[in-house]
């Protein structure tokens, strides 16, 4: 029997090439919790995107709460940080977190992110915190960099050939304001 997997997917696009080298040596099953993302349209158009990514991968998806006012709460006065900056590691905790809860309910042994497939997210910095978080709840943590082997560039051939949406900004008001400011 497989180790059973509980994997936090921040969007289809990123998911794609991660559940394809998991699904091989652990029972995966995702976990769309990203209390992050604004504005409430962009939030439904991501979670239908992995729901159909899921539905073709043949794995399970449990949804986490959409409380976009507590990730408001714990991001407050780090509105004007850089992309990946202070802002960003109170996401990640609290996207990690969440799942570490989910999956210890879920009977997962350990838990892992699609976060570190972006070019645009660290994981010298992820990694750590999910280190850590997995200890509080006595997990282990699939540590990844997701980006080697050329994996950022096989999510977006597989996104392309399944036809997925592709955001163009991470998720939060500010790296949507980011993202006007850039272009």
């Amino acid at each position: 029997m497989k180790p059973k997997l509980l994997l936090h997917i921040c969007c289809a696009p990123c998911a794609t090439e991660v559940i394809k080298r998991l699904q091989d040596d652990y029972e995966v099953v995702g976990f769309f919790c990203n209390p992050n993302i604004y504005p409430d349209k962009e939030y439904k158009k991501r979670l239908s995107q992995v729901q159909r990514l899921t539905t073709l991968m043949n794995m399970r998806l449990d949804v986490g709460e959409y409380d976009h006012e507590r990730f408001l709460e714990l991001a407050q006065g780090l509105e004007s940080e850089p992309e990946g900056g202070r802002r960003c590691q109170v996401c990640y905790r609290m996207r990690l977190e969440l799942t570490a809860k989910k999956g210890k309910e879920n009977g997962c042994s350990l838990i892992a992110t699609t976060l570190t497939v972006s070019p645009h997210k660290s994981a010298l910095l992820i990694n750590p915190i999910g280190q850590e978080v997995c200890a509080q709840h006595s997990l282990e943590f699939f540590e990844a960099d997701w980006k080697k082997k050329d994996g950022f560039k096989h999510s977006v051939e597989l996104s392309k050939e399944l036809g997925f949406y592709r955001q163009d900004y991470c998720g939060c008001e500010s790296s949507l304001r980011g993202r006007h400011n850039h272009t």
